[in-house]
């Protein structure tokens, strides 16, 4: 059993259930484009998610599938609170997913309750951007990039220098992102299926897990298909993480993964 962490109303890890993390995306580079929702549309998107079962709201204005086109700092930030504004007071917990302190600052002035941070604070100021708010935070394994190791046992290294970063700047309420995905061009399928069956091993950490593997390329490798016909194969995975321990899920198809984690949590005996 992992540590329990709070979000605002929403418990995860611990004896909880695995929670729902919506994807509100907000990048039209995305590598899933039918998962892009226009800033004017993201109240309605949210209402949507929440309704369909998730219990947080993962908000990203910037695209860091491998190849992606670029956008500024500014652009990023101008996206974000757009956004933020439309959502604030929406009564479901928002995350913030950016590795970037000026776009982190400026969304403090909104209600936000989580931090996604796939750079796993290898930044210095953004590591303090996250420490001063006080926020809890998802760190992912990262040493220099995002998602950079190479295999489980350079995870197991980044996720140990991940979490000394983490003292260093008094961040305790963590959640830990392995960092499933093709995030640099050296990383190979193999690498994430690895990642995958070796999950269990990672509760070693006594902190929440955080399974992000929707729609990934690894996936549409193994079936050869494109991101919108990778739902069945990402349940798959899914199920399997949630066996290893998985305590937050990060999915685009809310609907979908709440049914399976209604249907996963009786089958193991919890109402």
């Amino acid at each position: 059993m992992s540590r329990e962490i709070r979000i605002k109303s929403v418990s995860v890890g611990g004896n909880n259930p695995p929670r729902i993390l919506g994807v509100l995306n907000i990048s039209p580079e995305s590598f899933f484009t039918d998962s892009f929702t226009p800033c004017s549309q993201v109240f309605r998107r949210m209402e949507e998610m929440r309704r369909a079962g998730a219990d947080i709201i993962d908000l990203g204005a910037r695209s860091t599938a491998l190849n992606a086109p670029p956008i500024s700092a500014a652009e990023e930030r101008e996206r974000v609170i757009s956004a933020l504004r439309d959502l604030d007071g929406c009564g479901i917990p928002i995350s913030l997913d950016t590795c970037r302190a000026e776009v982190l600052t400026a969304a403090l002035h909104y209600d936000i309750a989580l931090v996604n941070d796939i750079s796993g604070l290898s930044d210095e100021s953004y590591a303090k951007s996250v420490a001063d708010s006080g926020l809890p935070a998802i760190l992912m394994a990262s040493n220099t990039i995002p998602g950079d190791p190479l295999n489980f046992d350079e995870t197991k290294s980044a996720i140990s220098t991940v979490l000394s970063r983490a003292e260093k700047y008094g961040i305790e309420n963590i959640i830990l992102d392995p960092g499933v995905g093709k995030w640099t061009a050296e990383r190979t399928s193999e690498a994430d299926w690895e990642l995958c069956r070796r999950f269990s091993e990672l509760k070693a950490y006594d902190l929440p897990l955080l399974a992000a593997v929707s729609r990934k390329s690894f996936i549409g490798e193994r079936l050869n298909k494109p991101p919108h016909e990778r739902i069945f194969g990402s349940l798959a995975v899914f199920y399997h993480l949630m066996e290893a321990g998985a305590d937050l899920l990060r999915v685009h198809d809310v609907g979908a993964a709440s049914d399976f984690v209604k249907v996963f949590t009786r089958l193991n005996g919890e109402d």
